[in-house]
């Protein structure tokens, strides 16, 4: 499986409330943001992990490539990273699709995302279980909302097949919500044909490329996770090492 992380924000928020430290860098539960997500990462049988990182600041790519050439914690992390900076998590995507247009299949996040690792570990198993059966890709949702915007996300149950629900819709509205996107995407190929289209289009949003993935076709299902956080505000810090130490105790 190979893994894409979209570090390229600039995290204004967080320095405005007094946390010095790049999004990428910052501690939560005694890991960085992005060792964290390599440590799983290739916990889950990474072939490679793509990162995108801004050029603003030295801290993250100078930490990337501190991985590249000794590893994390020493163990050796099959990383390939790209400074750049993007007006948008579309655009990082699409920089980074390059290097996903030729793989089987990829999964997807940005840096800040935070999960229980036991549930990432089932959700790459339902996904490769999906794309045995032809599904072009699965979405990590959550019915936990603690978003400013969040996408609810539109499913329906299919006869015989309860565990994973089809995708129908990704709506910014939704009067009875079963589920919000959790911004962790399973994805075939197929679908950096539609980030293109969305590139063409002059389209810079994600929650309009995965609209656009409906519009286009792609049988998508819904893995369900309790919660899942982003890392926005310096309170998020705190829920976030609530969240993991809740996690280990369970």
């Amino acid at each position: 499986m190979r893994y894409a992380i979209i570090a390229a924000g600039e995290g204004s928020r967080l320095q405005q409330e007094g946390i010095e430290s790049p999004k990428p860098l910052v501690n939560v539960h005694g890991e960085h943001l992005i060792d964290r997500l390599l440590r799983i990462f290739m916990a889950n049988d990474a072939e490679e992990i793509v990162v995108i990182c801004n050029d603003l600041t030295t801290l993250v790519s100078a930490h990337l490539v501190d991985i590249h050439q000794n590893g994390l914690k020493g163990r050796p992390i099959p990383l390939r990273f790209l400074v750049k900076s993007t007006p948008s998590s579309m655009h990082s995507f699409f920089e980074l699709s390059r290097y996903l247009e030729d793989s089987d299949a990829f999964v997807l996040t940005t840096v800040d995302t935070i999960f229980r690792e036991e549930e990432f570990v089932s959700y790459v198993s339902a996904f490769k279980q999906m794309l045995a059966k032809g599904e072009d890709g699965m979405m990590g949702v959550t019915d936990y909302i603690d978003d400013e915007k969040p996408l609810y996300v539109e499913t329906v149950e299919e006869t015989g097949d309860t565990l994973y629900p089809r995708i129908t819709g990704f709506l910014d509205a939704c009067d009875h919500p079963r589920f919000i996107s959790g911004g962790i995407y399973g994805l075939t190929p197929r679908a950096i044909k539609t980030l293109q289209g969305c590139m063409e289009r002059g389209e810079s949003r994600m929650r309009n490329f995965q609209r656009a993935l409906i519009r286009d076709g792609l049988k998508l299902r819904a893995y369900p996770f309790t919660k899942v956080l982003d890392i926005d505000h310096a309170s998020d810090i705190a829920k976030a090492e609530a969240f993991l130490s809740e996690s280990i105790k369970k």
